[in-house]
Parts: C-alpha cells; sequence; structure tokens
C-alpha cells in the first residue's frame, strides 16, 4: 500500500504523520486491497481540511473530507469516517460473496 502525506499551508511534525500512517495502516484489517491512499491536509481560514482519497482494486475510490478547527480532530473524525466507509465496503464484498438461502441443498437421510 502506497501511502502519500501533503500538507498545504502548514507544517507536519513526524508525531503527526507517524499518528496518520498508523492509522492508514490499520485500514488493512477489511482485506480490500488497497493500493493507494492519498492525504491531503489544507489550512484554510476556517480551520483545517484534510482529505483521504483511497483507492481500492476493482472498485471506485473512496474519498473522505472532514474539517475542523483543530488538527488531531480533523485527522481522527476523517480516520472515523474512512473506517465506516470501508467496513461498509467490505461488508457489501463479503455479502456478495456468501451463498443465499436458495442455492444451498437440503439433505436428504
Amino acid at each position: 500500500m502506497n501511502v502519500q502525506i501533503r500538507a498545504k499551508d502548514l507544517t507536519l511534525n513526524e508525531n503527526i504523520k507517524a499518528h496518520i500512517e498508523s492509522a492508514v495502516n490499520a485500514f488493512k484489517k477489511y482485506q480490500l486491497d488497497i493500493t493507494t491512499v492519498n492525504v491531503n491536509i489544507v489550512a484554510q481560514k476556517k480551520g483545517i481540511s484534510i482529505e483521504f482519497d483511497i483507492h481500492i482494486a476493482h472498485a471506485q475510490p473512496v474519498v473522505i473530507n472532514q474539517s475542523d478547527d483543530v488538527l488531531d480532530a480533523a485527522i481522527d473524525l476523517a480516520v472515523d469516517r474512512a473506517n465506516k466507509a470501508l467496513r461498509r465496503l467490505h461488508d457489501k464484498v463479503i455479502s456478495k460473496k456468501a451463498t443465499s438461502v436458495k442455492e444451498l441443498e437440503t439433505l436428504d437421510d
């Protein structure tokens, strides 16, 4: 998985970069074949805007936009929303692979 972190109009320290990378590495638990995660952080007049652009093989990319006054809060909210979106996508993929009741065969004894 390729992770790119870009910041515009602010500088990121190593702690924030490590926090983002650990959160992105936690996305692996959904087993969705994530190829690239682009994280864009922009300082705006009304606070901080963060965007997660998550590219998944054989699926549409998942894009999460979040704004907040505090950088850590914006990151945490965006990570929570990304986890929710990835969990829903994972559940959708798993439910398509599951067998339906109509496909089950009855056993005659």
